[in-house]
């Protein structure tokens, strides 16, 4: 299988990254306008020191001028119990429908910022907007990690915070896949192998 990986086919440059994460980005939740949900697949940590992440939004999206305005939005983490309506979310518009109320989901306060959390997502990022890059068919909008809310039930003893329980979602070319079994951790390929003590 490794030799036939080699030969490659060469395609103009598309968005075949996969997989993905698959989020529900809350935006909206003032009191002229209801709190909607988006769902988003094209979004990353951007940085560790501040804490960043980006999503990218078609300007034509409900939510994009929502989270223009506001400069808010949260970014939850859903598992594959949601995967339904993390897939309803992303095709049927914030215009038309109240998702939190017709999706049966939970808007929970955000500590740093206005806009609600889904509390049945066991994480969510409270994001408040930096920068926004006008690209071309998306904008991407690069916003500073304010909080984070995490579900009490996934902490371990040691207060590390175990979503590999969860069934966490990815996106992988128009499809939705559970994550499964971890194959390993990071720096566990060059971690010290454990061996005979020699003596001196």
């Amino acid at each position: 299988m490794r030799g036939e990986l080699r030969r490659k086919v060469v395609w103009p440059g598309s968005t075949q990254l996969a997989p993905v994460p698959t989020v529900l980005v809350g935006c909206g939740g003032t009191p002229e306008v209801r709190p909607n949900l988006i769902t988003v697949a094209w979004t990353g940590v951007a940085c560790s020191r501040p804490p960043m992440i980006s999503i990218a939004l078609r300007p034509e999206r409900y939510s994009y001028a929502l989270i223009r305005e506001s400069g808010e939005f949260t970014v939850n983490l859903p598992g594959a119990d949601l995967a339904e309506t993390v897939n309803w979310c992303g095709v049927v518009s914030g215009r038309d429908h109240d998702k939190f109320v017709e999706r049966g989901l939970t808007a929970v306060p955000g500590t740093r910022v206005t806009v609600p959390v889904v509390g049945e997502c066991p994480l969510a990022l409270e994001c408040r907007v930096r920068q926004v890059l006008e690209l071309g068919t998306h904008h991407l909008f690069l916003a500073e990690i304010l909080a984070v809310q995490a579900a009490e039930v996934l902490l371990n003893a040691e207060g590390r915070l175990d979503l590999e329980r969860f069934g966490m979602l990815a996106y992988v070319h128009g499809h939705y896949y559970e994550l499964g079994r971890c194959i390993g951790h990071f720096g566990y390929s060059v971690r010290r192998k454990p061996g005979k003590k020699v003596r001196k």
